[in-house]
């Protein structure tokens, strides 16, 4: 780090100065921390007198603000109108949402807003997560100004009757605040109030639009690459967006999107205040930590790109690989039987031979850790939690000791992972497992073989995932609830499923054709899944019973409509029967009842 020799090289290196520091400040919401274009608050101002006007007034003369008027809501995000002209580059997405929303502000330069910011304008400490804005409401003028910017900025008054979100905020403080910025506030902040007229209502959705666009769409760094075609990228974006509001990407994967495009946006802040802090030549260790947070703005800035690359969410599932070493036998040789239980007595253990070892445990991750391939999980009657379900790399048996009812396992909201392999053979047994706040499939066999005997598995998220070249084998289970397929296989795996009872999954809202690409079972071709259908009852599921996802040479960039729907047992359409004739497809004594799309169905895509 010795050619770092100073602040403004430390900047370059990095590709954050001080002066996009400034420009950060500029695109920031005075709503919350994210970074965002054109949405700027100034920095609170902080003197004695106003101190003392932050603190609740108990006086009887202090005039209680009226309760705020219902602003416009858009159930549109970002219109066509909106994203047409945004250009080819991305410096050029800038001047397309100022000359879009130029053009509709020359509708009405004056119109009743709700004025929401910064709460750090009017209070010295409060609790954020009960006053996220302050809200007023103002009469705003937008009559052009000499500034280039101008069209970005609005000059506001308070109107009668006072009206805030808080009930006690002086007025006098919000005249005092406004003075201070010249009545002027980032026209991003203002919300125009419902039931105006068609021209403000067309204002309130190109605010929404803009606000979609630097809130969702805008990334830091669009600016800083190449891009040949800027507006395609944007599609993409909002493609992303789309699907996670109809539900095509599972509700907690889409949460995961959102906080981890929010922890970029923090770390960024992160690194420019830090920057700024620095007001002589760095020092060593200064500039060593200047390079970490900017390393870990740009691993972040790469799990975003995956998210937004269309052919990598539709070919594979966006799952973080297990990172564990299998260890594989102990060096003795010895098999050791782990016991889950709070208390141990001498009838739990009766049915053990005389020669086992045994190592009992109160903790069901501490058990897992023990383990080395080849030994036993035994686990008693009880509610337990386990982290380390999500890190199995060895072959061992997981069990209960009695009825899969009694022994509940919940996950790790703090996980992305449930549970997920990559062992050569392991077992779970008698277990019922339920999924609680975390992302990817309740069960995901990456690499190996899982299997999965007698147990419950009650999703929150996705369902059971099997990747290509892994392999599965389900019998006598119960799975529902998962908000995609219950069972999805992608090419080239491997599955036996046999007297299974998979419902209730796929519930969300989403067009027909999202339906049946989830349904019961989803099959991804391509090469060829190998699956084995014995005596299981799929049933009361979004989409078909099983559905068989055929790419053609699109590469699923846009979903073709044509669903060929055939009964099980009845109709013979050719295209089902080829399209099952060229996959490894055994069914034998299943039943199918209540999918909404039919029994099976092939999709080209």
């Amino acid at each position: 780090m010795a050619s770092c020799s100073s602040d403004k090289d430390i900047a370059c290196e990095a590709q954050v100065s001080h002066s996009e520091e400034i420009e950060l400040d500029d695109k920031s919401s005075g709503e919350n921390s994210s970074v965002r274009p054109l949405t700027s608050s100034p920095r609170p101002v902080r003197t004695a007198q106003r101190e003392m006007k932050h603190k609740p007034a108990d006086s009887e003369e202090l005039e209680e603000a009226n309760v705020l008027p219902q602003v416009y809501v858009s159930t549109v995000k970002f219109t066509p109108e909106s994203r047409v002209n945004l250009g080819s580059r991305a410096e050029e997405a800038d001047e397309a949402m100022s000359k879009y929303l130029t053009e509709k502000l020359r509708a009405r330069t004056t119109w009743l807003g709700v004025w929401k910011t910064n709460p750090e304008l009017f209070f010295v400490k409060y609790d954020e997560g009960s006053i996220p804005y302050v809200g007023v409401l103002v009469e705003v003028n937008c009559r052009p100004r000499q500034s280039q910017s101008s069209h970005l900025r609005a000059t506001v008054s308070i109107i009668e009757p006072y009206s805030s979100n808080i009930a006690n905020l002086p007025r006098e403080l919000v005249e005092e605040v406004l003075d201070e910025l010249d009545h002027c506030v980032p026209l991003l902040e203002v919300y125009p109030i419902d039931d105006q007229d068609s021209a403000v209502r067309g204002i309130a959705q190109a605010l929404e639009n803009v606000r979609f666009f630097y809130d969702f769409l805008w990334r830091d760094w669009d600016d800083e690459e190449g891009c040949e075609n800027y507006t395609a990228l944007i599609e993409e974006r909002i493609r992303l967006f789309y699907d996670i509001q109809d539900g095509t990407i599972p509700g907690p994967i889409g949460q995961r999107f959102k906080r981890t495009l929010e922890k970029y946006r923090n770390k960024r802040v992160e690194l420019i205040e830090y920057q700024s802090n620095i007001r002589e030549d760095p020092s060593a260790a200064e500039a060593v930590e200047c390079w970490k947070k900017y390393y870990e703005i740009l691993m972040i800035c790469g799990l975003l790109k995956i998210w937004e690359d269309l052919r990598l969410r539709a070919h594979g599932p966006f799952f973080p690989r297990i990172l564990r070493r299998r260890k594989g036998q102990r060096s003795s040789g010895k098999i050791v039987t782990h016991i889950v239980a709070k208390m141990l007595t001498a009838d739990m253990i009766k049915d053990f031979s005389a020669n086992t070892l045994i190592q009992q445990h109160d903790n069901l991750d501490a058990s897992l850790d023990s383990c080395f391939s080849g030994d036993t999980v035994v686990i008693f009657p009880g509610e337990y939690h386990a982290s380390g379900f999500g890190m199995l790399t060895d072959d061992i048996v997981i069990r209960g000791a009695g009825s899969r009812e009694e022994i509940v396992i919940f996950s790790d909201p703090t996980q992305d992972n449930f549970v997920a392999s990559k062992s050569q053979n392991i077992s779970l047994v008698h277990l019922t497992l339920v999924q609680r706040g975390t992302t990817d499939g309740i069960v995901v066999v990456e690499s190996g073989h899982m299997t999965l005997e007698d147990c419950l598995l009650r999703c929150e998220g996705t369902g059971i995932c099997v990747l290509t070249g892994a392999a599965l084998t389900m019998k006598n289970c119960e799975l529902t609830g998962a908000q995609g397929p219950g069972v999805e296989l992608y090419p080239g795996s491997v599955a036996c499923l046999e007297g299974n009872d998979i419902h209730k999954c796929s519930n969300i809202k989403s067009s027909d054709v999202l339906k049946s690409m989830l349904g019961g079972i989803k099959l991804k071709v391509l090469p060829p899944p190998k699956l084995k259908l014995h005596n299981n009852y799929v049933h009361s599921n979004n989409g078909y019973g099983v559905t068989i996802i055929q790419p053609d040479d699109r590469h699923c960039h846009e979903v073709d409509e044509e669903v060929l729907e055939c009964a099980a047992g009845g109709d013979k359409r050719d295209d089902l029967v080829k399209a099952m004739q060229n996959m490894s497809l055994e069914m034998n004594n299943n039943k199918f009842e209540n999918n909404s799309m039919g029994e099976i169905g092939v999709i080209v895509c």
